[in-house]
């Protein structure tokens, strides 16, 4: 085949902003060569997600029908809309959404289907001709992370904690990006159901192992062995896109942040965001603004209001909003991450320690402070904190809970010029983003995964 062939690649990504969006950005970067993109994506999210195609010639969106699913709130279409305790319920709809993919796929035709949690995709897609790759939007410290199940797995539920007696999985990489003891109730979700009669376990190791080949949003530099050890475990060729940051957009920032920002000195400001999905509970929300409050530094939260309120204002803490005045600043809605990142006056990233957000910081400036709550967060803080030691991660108790004080120590420790600690990650940092941001480094990732994806067709 020649190398030059151009590919028609469908995308099936879970419902979940989280994950579309680092597949439009790959589906950008391979458009961007001359492939053809068709991606599937809940029909209310069309709009949403139109301003980052950057070529609607060669992505077209498929809007899919989402179906209601008893249980989940009406229009109920993506993660966001709900909270974690119902996207179990949201994987019946990604499910039954599979009439409309196969008739799409029929009529289509294309080389490649990329998807992630929909573990029926790859056994459709070889009825139909179509190579299938399991692409993952996580660290691949976390695909590496969770065991394998054995026969006695194979049923719903039971008691989470003999699944876990193997973790980490013997051969395993690292002896630092790991969970302990008393997080490993972090991984309990992933032993209860998430579809019908199918745990979150079962359906993950089910898309990988039935893939033709499983590609992740990863670099060989950061995550060569997690990488290896996986291509082993599932005996798959593992394909790398690179870390694929999100290009500036072409607007400029908003004048609110704009006019804001530019209020304070250069590197002064802590920024703080915890994605799309998480949603804290009111007394953690709180002592998050407290811990912020305490820094004495000025600070932009954008999170969505806790559990319980219909809006950050009303969920804080007494006295609050007169003690901070205009250097604190809390938004309930969405922001411009990786714009707002790059913004000179932003010296401090709070993260939930998120994949997207840990490229975005890595590709960035400001010195990171971690407060992951989430199995896939955790790992993806210890690889950032003890592993490559670019960041500090907060303390917390062993119930998970984290107190202002140990926030505003973590973030005075890389702020404070002084500091031995904030001197070493910021040292590191600077060079990983060095290394990230080199002329070629990303294209080439790109160009030698088109390259994989082409010899793959060969494959018969």
């Amino acid at each position: 085949m020649e190398k030059s062939r151009e590919l028609h690649i469908a995308m099936f990504p879970w419902f979940a902003f989280g994950h579309m969006i680092p597949f439009l950005h790959l589906s950008n970067e391979l458009a961007e060569r001359g492939h053809k993109i068709t991606f599937f994506l809940p029909r209310k999210v069309q709009p949403k997600l139109q301003h980052l195609n950057s070529h609607p010639h060669l992505i077209t969106f498929h809007p899919l029908n989402v179906p209601h699913v008893d249980g989940l709130p009406p229009g109920t279409e993506t993660a966001s809309d709900i909270g974690r305790s119902l996207t179990h319920l949201l994987v019946i709809a990604l499910d039954r959404t599979r009439d409309q993919v196969e008739a799409a796929l029929r009529t289509l035709n294309p080389h490649i289907l990329f998807y992630d949690f929909a573990h029926w995709a790859p056994v459709l897609a070889s009825q139909l001709g179509i190579k299938s790759v399991c692409h993952s939007s996580v660290s691949a410290a976390v695909i590496g992370y969770r065991p394998l199940p054995n026969d006695q797995d194979q049923e719903c539920g039971g008691d989470w904690r003999r699944h876990l007696r193997d973790v980490p999985p013997p051969g395993y990489p690292s002896s630092t990006v790991v969970l302990r003891p008393h997080e490993l109730s972090s991984m309990e979700f992933a032993y209860k159901p998430f579809g019908e009669g199918i745990t979150f376990q079962q359906r993950l190791t089910a898309a990988y192992a039935r893939s033709d080949a499983i590609s992740s949003r990863t670099c060989q530099e950061i995550e060569g062995p997690f990488c290896d050890y996986i291509s082993i475990r599932y005996g798959k060729q593992v394909f790398l896109t690179g870390p694929i940051p999100p290009k500036p957009l072409p607007e400029p920032l908003e004048d609110r942040w704009a006019q804001w920002l530019g209020g304070f000195g250069p590197g002064s400001v802590i920024f703080c965001a915890f994605g799309s999905e998480n949603i804290m509970v009111q007394d953690q929300f709180q002592e998050l603004l407290l811990g912020l409050e305490l820094t004495g530094l000025p600070f932009l939260v954008a999170l969505k209001p806790p559990l319980g309120a219909a809006t950050v204002e009303e969920a804080f803490p007494e006295g609050f909003q007169e003690r901070v005045g205009g250097r604190g600043v809390v938004h309930g809605g969405w922001v411009p991450q990786p714009t707002i990142l790059r913004h000179p006056s932003v010296g401090c990233f709070v993260s939930h320690a998120g994949h997207g957000s840990m490229w975005e910081s890595l590709t960035t400036d400001p010195q990171i402070v971690l407060l992951p709550e989430y199995f896939d967060h955790i790992l993806t803080a210890r690889l950032l904190a003890d592993e490559l030691k670019v960041a500090v991660e907060v303390e917390k108790e062993e119930n998970g809970s984290f107190s202002k004080e140990r926030l505003c120590e973590a973030i005075k420790t890389v702020m404070d010029e002084e500091s031995e600690i904030g001197g070493l990650v910021k040292k590191n940092h600077g060079k990983w983003k060095e290394t990230l941001v080199s002329p070629g480094f990303m294209s080439n990732y790109i160009d030698n995964f088109v390259g994989q994806l082409q010899d793959l067709l060969d494959q018969k």
